[in-house]
């Protein structure tokens, strides 16, 4: 197979297994390890040079350890350092000395112990982190502890990657190649870090001044594999290098920029990784070693959940917030799989063994999470006791009010909001999951507690049966939706307004039962206008009318949007948008009114006709369609296709049956 063939059967492959593991709100990791072990030799054989492939893989675990050197932050983990450095620490070395010791007693070796306890100490970080932040739980109690963990899990691979492949070396010579890999390691780091940091900034410095994106990625990929060559040239691993430079370029004011542009390296290459650790799957292997891997998996899984749980229990955590933990963190992660490629001479069933565990239990991630709250709230019956109180504090801060307003959510925009309520004397209470801006407002007079706003008994308990208005103040369209459910359960007559990142979801939330929904960039428009036209010299009376004539239409003449080359957003092919159609000599359109084409009846309507340099809204169902007009349609893309084409090339439709008549 040629090189060109190779990556053209990975790329579709990839594209319709990621496709359809999204829409199974399933990990992308999986659907590149099911490509791997489908057109690998074990299966459809379609994969022949694999060694090829792998070699470009490793490029994805340094763009990988790359990035976690972006999120390497100094003050970061010193104010996680209780969690960091005695969960995360405790974790991982307990979790490395049970699997030795389980390894130990089947007669396996303890040099493949310890590499396979820190496979499976890894949990994946980045399907926690998606999870933990979909359920607005990042700054939950349980969902610290379980950053710091994987926090400290992620800066574990970096001396797992230098301690794994040396431990194949026989045991008289182990302890000096590990000592002389210490020695090289701190020399190397010291030399980066102590020179480094100057040099790094001065180095962007002069590279940003070219103000060219091609020369920035350019100079990103320089410093990342010059670096990781220097660690590879120092008999260490090239991650490690790339993680350094990772650390380096956190320092300075580029870390952003940066973090974008490698961004597409490191995710496609990721992938092709992946993909080549699916390929080793056995399939053939597996069936017959199902009952060892299904034990396997439940071992993994019990242990890993019983060491957190009692470790977090230990440490300080609530029962509820300890087994909160130990569920999230029981499943193995994306860095597993990393330090099982770096194992050499790994006897063929056990890494069958331990791949597809890996896979399994990230599979069963999400699902072990979604039912982990009705576990906890099953098993710790404290837990009633606390949500109770916490309804009860709720009720107390709410009790004297009426005719107030709940403001779901209190960051930026609600403390904003809460002022103006305050200067007008209207009543408010918020609730919110930031344990410490909760403490912090409520401590300088606020009328915040801490609470969900999605959930019923929360907004009940703020006084849903006896409140004015409820205003969502974040910009979260499931949780919105999620609070409007229970208000057109329980109170359908309170209005509900909603913010929103854009008008997409317009449409969406109003059904859903929203009263206002006020979209972040139609509202940015409107003050950039309304600005621009007082500046440009027209009367401010006359700005604010005709902003009050907009908004009073709900946004009507601002829907929609002309696309550019620059609009590459995810949810882009299904927003509303504007496409201009000119009606040139021979258009079916031409002589027709705009009643006889029945556009709407496509899903589509005509926004403005500019005819001769005048450009009229909304223009008339009866107007009639001249050579030279230029319709402007506004709807989904399928439906301005449609209305393009009936507009340009179909035939007349018939006239309806009154008018033959």
């Amino acid at each position: 197979m040629s090189a060109l063939s190779l990556v053209l059967l990975l790329l579709g492959a990839s594209v319709f297994a990621v496709v359809l593991f999204r829409r199974l709100n399933l990990p992308p990791v999986l659907a590149y390890l099911l490509v791997g072990s489908v057109i690998g030799p074990h299966a459809l054989n379609l994969m022949h040079d694999v060694h090829r492939a792998e070699h470009l893989a490793e490029f994805g675990v340094v763009f990988l350890m790359f990035s976690i050197g972006l999120e390497f932050s100094l003050p970061k983990l010193y104010a996680m350092k209780r969690i960091v450095f005695g969960l995360g620490l405790l974790q991982v070395g307990l979790t490395m000395l049970l699997t030795l010791g389980g390894v130990m007693l089947l007669g396996v070796s303890w040099q493949l112990g310890i590499a396979l306890g820190g496979v499976f100490a890894m949990s994946s970080t980045a399907v926690l982190t998606k999870l933990l932040a979909e359920r607005l739980q990042l700054d939950s109690a349980h969902g610290r502890e379980i950053m710091g963990v994987l926090l400290f899990q992620d800066l574990a691979v970096v001396p797992l990657l230098v301690l794994i492949p040396s431990l194949t070396q026989p045991p008289e010579k182990l302890a000096m190649l590990l000592g002389v890999a210490i020695i090289k390691a701190t020399l190397v780091l010291a030399l980066i870090l102590v020179f480094g940091q100057r040099l790094m900034r001065k180095w962007f410095h002069f590279v940003a001044r070219a103000k060219s994106a091609e020369v920035f990625v350019l100079n990103v990929l320089l410093i990342t594999l010059s670096l990781a060559a220097l660690t590879e040239i120092a008999g260490l691993s090239l991650a490690l290098g790339a993680f350094v430079a990772g650390m380096l370029i956190s320092e300075t004011e580029y870390k952003l920029q940066v973090e974008e542009d490698i961004k597409p390296f490191r995710d496609v290459l990721m992938g092709l990784f992946f993909v080549t650790i699916g390929v080793k799957l056995d399939l053939h292997i597996l069936v017959g070693l199902w009952w060892q891997v299904l034990l396997s998996l439940l071992v993994l899984l019990l242990v890993k959940a019983a060491v957190v749980g009692m470790l977090s229990w230990r440490l300080g955590s609530t029962p509820g917030n300890a087994i909160r933990s130990a569920l999230w963190l029981c499943a193995g992660g994306e860095f597993g799989f990393v330090l099982l490629g770096e194992i050499a001479h790994l006897p063929k069933t056990i890494e069958q063994i331990a791949l597809t565990v890996l896979v399994l239990s990230m599979l069963l991630a999400p699902f072990i999470v979604q039912y982990s709250e009705k576990v906890v709230m099953r098993f710790v019956a404290s837990e009633w006791l606390l949500r109770s109180m916490q309804l009860t504090s709720i009720a107390a801060q709410s009790m004297g009010t009426d005719k107030h307003a709940i403001l779901c959510g209190f960051g930026r925009n609600g403390q904003y909001l809460a002022r103006f309520l305050a200067q007008e004397g209207v009543n408010y209470i918020a609730l919110d999951l930031d344990p410490d801006r909760v403490r912090e407002a409520a401590a300088g007079g606020e009328s915040v507690v801490f609470g969900d706003a999605g959930r019923k008994e929360a907004l009940v308990a703020a006084g849903l049966m006896r409140a004015s208005v409820i205003v969502v103040t974040m910009s979260d369209t499931a949780l919105a939706e999620k609070i409007l459910h229970h208000v057109q359960e329980t109170r359908p007559d309170l209005p509900v307004v909603v913010r929103t990142s854009d008008e997409r979801d317009m449409a969406r939330l109003s059904n859903a039962g929203a009263a206002e929904v006020v979209p972040e960039t139609l509202e940015a428009s409107l003050m950039l206008a309304s600005h621009a036209l007082v500046l440009v010299g027209v009367p401010i009376n006359r700005v604010l009318k005709q902003i009050r004539q907009i908004r009073s239409q709900r946004y009507r003449f601002l829907r929609g949007f002309y696309r550019g080359l620059s609009d590459r957003e995810e949810d882009d092919a299904i927003q509303p948008r504007l496409h201009s159609v000119w009606l040139n000599e021979g258009a079916a359109a031409i002589g027709m009114h705009l009643a006889d084409l029945a556009l709407d009846s496509l899903g589509c309507e005509v926004s403005a006709i500019r005819r001769r340099g005048i450009r009229a809204l909304e223009p008339d169902p009866e107007t009639c369609l001249e050579v030279g007009d230029v319709v402007v349609l506004l709807g989904p893309p399928e439906a301005v296709a449609a209305a393009e084409f009936r507009l340009l090339k179909r035939e007349r439709p018939p006239k309806p049956l009154a008018q033959n008549a």
